[in-house]
């Protein structure tokens, strides 16, 4: 047959073949996209790092060795158990220096699974902006606008320091109650969700860069939670280094002697999603908060961070968390009580370090009321004195 007298199937520029929002990331109700939904909530957690849009994955040539040396009785506690028997568990680990001390996994998990950690991804900004700090590339003190004279009025005249404390007063909202907050909207422009009707994707840097404020000045007294900040923070370490960020995730990875993958999700750019990208195992967590427990000291001679600027985290912290949790403080992208250092993640998780003892405690697990306040005062804070207390002793 010539190809003259071959069938026709008709023209292709006429042709349009049907498609439908990717179910997962499609918004349903609540402005909330299905995988964060009560319903299909801990399976969208407990498969993050295949959910978002876009994402790299990063792992250790060598691994720093875990053996164990268990503590029965830390399961023992009334306050330990409360946790480990709520439907939301997913993980439990205590590690001391190279120790595993006790952990438990709930039946659908296992120590080998990636769970999303969220919010405590911010804790590696700590680590690379005392690096930038001690080489003399960051000044605390100086405006955001002396690094980023492309950012928007919303960070602008805001100090470098005050933008890493949590300290900055802009319109950027984070009220996860609320599903008008911009909180989701920098989801979309980080992949975890589609735009909302008739809105263009943005990257990271050009949805920060659209974030507006007048004075700037935190007159609450209490730190003001905006993931936006981290964002910040990452684009001017980034600046100033004239490394991508992606480089500054490989040295903390291979500080920390990951044995897994280090997952985070970025945006179209590839601009990582430092503010709550990164997924990992439970005891790959443990492996990386044992780099702050060890003041930045990881395997092998390597060193990230800066001891003094961890150690000033902790001691000279920023504005204390809204009440009841006043009793901690947020510091340089960490959350402190001046002995230990730590940080929570949206729904349900936290990561504990005590430099005095050498001990981090994971805690893992996935809440499902998408419209309570989060953290949920009333979860996050027995939990973190409940860590604090097998961290002190």
């Amino acid at each position: 047959m010539s190809l003259t007298n071959a069938p026709q199937l008709g023209n292709a520029s006429q042709m349009k073949l049907p498609s439908i929002a990717n179910p997962d990331l499609a918004i349903l109700y609540d402005n909330q996209p299905r995988w964060n939904l009560p319903d299909h909530r801990r399976r969208g957690f407990h498969n993050f790092h295949t959910t978002a849009r876009y994402a790299m994955s990063l792992r250790a040539p060598r691994v720093l060795p875990l053996r164990k040396q268990i503590d029965w009785t830390i399961g023992d506690r009334p306050e330990v158990g409360r946790y480990l028997a709520m439907p939301h568990f997913s993980a439990f680990v205590v590690v001391r220096d190279d120790r595993i001390l006790y952990e438990r996994y709930a039946p659908d998990f296992g120590p080998e699974r990636p769970h999303p950690i969220m919010s405590i991804t911010k804790t590696t900004l700590n680590l690379m902006l005392g690096r930038a700090v001690a080489d003399g590339l960051v000044n605390l003190d100086e405006p955001v606008g002396t690094y980023l004279p492309e950012i928007g009025t919303g960070y602008g005249e805001a100090t470098v320091k005050a933008t890493a404390d949590m300290n900055v007063a802009n319109d950027f909202t984070e009220d996860y109650s609320n599903p008008d907050a911009m909180v989701f909207d920098s989801g979309a422009a980080s992949g975890s969700r589609l735009p909302r009707d008739g809105k263009k994707e943005q990257t990271i840097r050009s949805f920060v860069c659209g974030i507006t404020g007048g004075d700037l000045a935190n007159r609450t007294g209490q730190a003001l939670y905006k993931s936006s900040n981290s964002d910040v923070i990452g684009w001017i370490i980034e600046r100033v280094s004239g490394r991508p960020l992606r480089d500054w995730l490989i040295e903390i990875v291979e500080a920390a002697g990951i044995e897994g993958c280090f997952h985070i999700t970025c945006d179209r750019e590839g601009v990582p999603l430092l503010g709550g990208g990164a997924c990992l195992s439970a005891r790959d967590l443990a492996r990386y908060g044992l780099l702050i427990a060890r003041m930045g000291q990881g395997i092998d001679g390597r060193r990230v961070g800066d001891a003094a600027f961890i150690e000033d985290t902790r001691r000279n912290p920023g504005p204390t968390m809204p009440k009841p949790r006043d009793w901690m403080h947020y510091s340089r992208q960490m959350t402190t009580d001046g002995i230990w250092l730590g940080h929570g993640g949206y729904a349900g998780q936290y990561m504990l370090a005590n430099p005095d003892t050498g001990t981090v405690v994971v805690y893992f697990g996935v809440l499902e009321n998408t419209g309570d306040p989060d953290p949920d005062p009333n979860f996050q804070g027995p939990l973190v004195k409940m860590m604090a207390k097998i961290a002190a002793e």
